[in-house]
């Protein structure tokens, strides 16, 4: 789950809002560096980083709570810093002590995509209802407006769906359809994705139910231009548990995802630790 949205976080990241002629023909190749960013190839953003906090609280058992959030949120920012955040959300988190800061200092009336890009871990919890609860939770400390919590919970219920095969794919829609109250989600997603939430979640909710591989979704994800790693994210670490999907990312991906404190082995880790939590 967690390598897989990394991949495609970090190989995404390079053609982020780039000109729509390098990614509309998009053929996958290796990890590349951005046109205007100094990123190394290989490194994930944000999106990960995020996903990574959430999933640190699930697995630790912890109670779900906004304080407990926000500490991860601001533990895994300041242990790790890096690019990838929007320029005054990063200023934030740079400026925060700790998650009662996070907590009284943050304005959350966004209703971009940054409660769904991490919303994928919440999946592994056993009832809808709780996957729901928690995933709105988390999306509402920085986002916390309809669009901006409701895509949060569709992507929960996205992964939630396939981790304990509640349906065949294309059933997916009318799932979200009953618990996320929110855009057509039998509507296919087309153009290019802005940074609104449901662009990403109705985008990637797309690559998931028409390809068969998890090396076409992240191809189809960098030709739809814009937020491609937020999509790529999305898609990729939801369609890692989905068993109609086939995992056929090249090995060079995987060996070319950075190593260090927190990049592959933590990742793995980690995902184990999650799905460990999975009983169907």
């Amino acid at each position: 789950m967690l390598v897989e949205l990394a991949i495609g976080d970090a190989y995404a990241a390079a053609f982020e809002f780039v000109d729509w002629e390098l990614t509309r023909d998009h053929q996958l190749g290796d990890y590349a560096r951005h046109p205007r960013h100094e990123r190394e190839p290989g490194r994930y953003t944000d999106d990960t980083q995020m996903s990574i906090a959430v999933a640190e609280l699930i697995v630790s058992r912890a109670p779900f709570t906004r304080e407990n959030l926000a500490d991860c949120f601001v533990q895994a920012f300041q242990r790790d810093q890096r690019t990838g955040y929007a320029r005054g959300f990063y200023e934030f988190l740079t400026g925060v002590k700790d998650g009662a800061d996070f907590l009284a200092r943050i304005r959350p009336s966004s209703d971009k995509n940054g409660g769904a890009m991490r919303a994928v871990p919440v999946g592994v919890f056993a009832r809808v209802e709780e996957v729901v609860e928690k995933s709105a939770l988390q999306a509402r400390l920085t986002h916390d407006t309809p669009e901006g919590a409701t895509a949060a919970v569709a992507v929960s219920l996205m992964s939630h769906f396939f981790l304990y095969r509640l349906g065949a794919r294309q059933e997916l829609p009318a799932f979200l359809a009953s618990f996320a109250l929110g855009p057509n989600w039998a509507e296919p997603w087309s153009g290019t994705v802005d940074v609104k939430g449901y662009s990403a979640t109705r985008a990637a909710l797309r690559l998931v139910l028409e390809h068969d591989q998890l090396s076409a979704i992240i191809e189809h994800a960098v030709r739809f231009g814009g937020d491609t790693d937020t999509v790529a994210a999305i898609a990729l670490g939801v369609a890692s548990c989905c068993p109609e999907i086939q995992n056929d990312l090249p090995q060079r991906l995987l060996m070319g995802l950075e190593s260090g404190t927190y990049g592959r082995e933590f990742l793995r880790d980690l995902d184990l630790q999650l799905l460990s939590l999975v009983h169907r």
